[in-house]
């Protein structure tokens, strides 16, 4: 399989982040990406740089002001004495209050980011056109008629709205090739297998009916993100029934997701889905640290076999995943089971 990635990604390096009112490491290390590639290498897969294709595609999915801040908020932020080394927002809209639209650098970050778990650095926004850009030329190459590619994005994306950042994302990959893709496929589905919901991706498609969102994630009643991913959320306007969300307790394991992986294909064939983006996190895995869901390496290679099983031209895309000691072989062996052989991947 084609796999493309940039050796830029170790620019985006956050030291650390907030979480259960201390500020402790950031998760979203630059050995993500790099453990993946040493693997995709190992398995033989086709390792390749992005040509450039410029902000358009972005621009379709997130809203000019938010590029326009994240473009300039880290220089802003660090023009006011004292502030810290990373963009670090600390005040967010009221419920209901949110109509102005702050100037200060302050203000601005409340309002475009969602939580505190995605600190903007001095190269973040260069990193992150980059993962989107892979995205892009990962999309392009299916519309060229490749069967399926590999992104290898980082920083991930799902949890970023069109004008919202959070969770260590900022520019939403997954939904970027989805609406790329809809230059040729007339309607596209757009998959999460992430352990959590793709709250952002959701957003960005919930009015719409020409891509599909479905996403299988740990049950937010008490796990991030909280306030999106419940069951009963369907959609609006246009979009009513093309979003399904299908929650999972706490510690499921591999027959509990692979059954609902199922009730996953059964709806995108449905909706006769002509192209699949996978958002493929794969910090659902047993022994990562966010401790969601039990799925095994097998239960990852499985994941992949069934979402071939589509026989979609697939756009796979890298959210998340922690534990630095798995996330290469869940990757690869998601990426094995979806070619029909094994991985090498130790």
């Amino acid at each position: 399989m084609k796999a493309f990635f940039s050796p830029h990604h170790a620019g985006h390096r956050p030291s650390q982040t907030f979480r259960h009112g201390r500020i402790v490491p950031n998760r979203d290390l630059p050995a993500r990406a790099d453990n993946i590639l040493s693997a995709l290498r190992a398995d033989g897969h086709t390792l390749l740089g992005a040509a450039p294709h410029g902000m358009a595609p972005i621009a379709a999915i997130h809203t000019p002001e938010y590029l326009d801040f994240l473009r300039h908020a880290w220089g802003e932020w660090r023009k006011i004495e004292g502030a810290s080394e990373d963009v670090f927002p600390y005040i967010f809209p009221v419920r209901g209050m949110d109509h102005g639209y702050p100037t200060s650098i302050v203000g601005r970050a409340g309002y475009h980011m969602h939580d505190c778990w995605a600190p903007i650095g001095q190269h973040t926004w260069d990193v992150a056109t980059d993962s989107a850009n892979l995205a892009v030329e990962a999309a392009e190459q299916v519309l060229a008629g490749e069967r399926a590619v590999y992104a290898l994005c980082r920083p991930s994306g799902h949890h970023a709205f069109a004008d919202m950042g959070g969770g260590n994302c900022f520019l939403n990959n997954a939904a970027i090739a989805a609406q790329h893709m809809r230059q040729r496929f007339a309607r596209v589905a757009l998959i999460d297998v992430d352990v959590h919901h793709g709250n952002g991706s959701q957003g960005v498609f919930y009015r719409r009916d020409d891509v599909l969102f479905v996403s299988l994630h740990r049950d937010p009643v008490d796990y991030h993100p909280y306030f999106a991913g419940h069951a009963h959320e369907r959609g609006e306007g246009n979009g009513r029934g093309f979003n399904l969300n299908l929650p999972l307790p706490k510690a499921s394991g591999d027959e509990a997701f692979l059954a609902a992986l199922e009730t996953a294909c059964v709806r995108i064939r449905a909706f006769e889905a002509e192209a699949l983006v996978v958002s493929l996190g794969v910090d659902a895995h047993e022994a990562d640290p966010t401790e969601g869901l039990k799925v095994t390496y097998d239960g990852f290679r499985r994941i992949g076999a069934r979402l071939a099983g589509l026989n979609l031209p697939t756009v796979l895309v890298q959210e998340g995943g922690y534990n630095m000691d798995t996330i290469a072989r869940c990757v690869a062996g998601a990426l094995a089971g979806f070619e029909g052989r094994e991985t090498t991947a130790a």
